[in-house]
């Protein structure tokens, strides 16, 4: 194996496979830990997974390529996730994605200069009654206008919050300063 992760990730992905009658069933969260330190999924995360979990790489990688909650590669240090499925469509996505394009200057993929933003297009993030919305790093934002979500890139620009979860720690980041993790706005 080419890497290796810290202890701490270690103890973690033992405590999730005791909860498992099969140890393979803890991959999800297991990507999940290695992508919190090597900041996305390649294939030494991969290696790393299966070798833990006991699973083949291939069925790793069938995992972590199906679900958009796994970066494939390197992303800012706020990632926007703009769901783009039916009833965010019908609502607005498109003119939240043009509004991160031109804000960032950015394709869909690409990251800032400075490591601090990017944004992708992704299938349905399961809040359809309150489209259009996105995902920042952990945190979801529903009802979203440009207006609104330029509000929030001015808030995490200027407070810098952690909007991550952490597996290691299981537990969500600070969010935005006065705001619930996931709001409704």
């Amino acid at each position: 194996m080419a890497i290796k992760l810290s202890e701490a990730a270690e103890k973690r992905v033992e405590e999730l496979k005791a909860k498992y009658p099969d140890s393979r069933s803890a991959v999800m969260p297991a990507l999940y830990i290695a992508q919190e330190e090597l900041g996305y999924v390649n294939g030494d995360a991969i290696n790393w997974v299966a070798e833990k979990i006991g699973m083949a790489p291939v069925h790793v990688m069938e995992v972590a390529t199906f679900y958009t909650m796994y970066y494939k590669k390197p992303v800012g240090k706020y990632h926007f996730q703009v769901c783009r499925t039916l009833s965010c469509a019908l609502r607005g996505a498109r003119e939240i994605t043009e509004h991160l394009h031109k804000r960032f200057n950015l394709l869909p993929g690409e990251v800032s200069a400075d490591g601090k933003w990017s944004y992708e297009e992704v299938e349905c993030l399961g809040s359809c009654g309150t489209a259009p919305m996105c995902e920042v790093n952990d945190i979801f934002f529903e009802n979203l206008t440009p207006e609104k979500l330029e509000a929030i890139i001015e808030r995490i620009d200027k407070e810098n919050p952690d909007l991550r979860f952490s597996s290691v720690k299981d537990k969500l980041g600070e969010g935005l300063k006065g705001q619930t993790k996931s709001e409704i706005i």
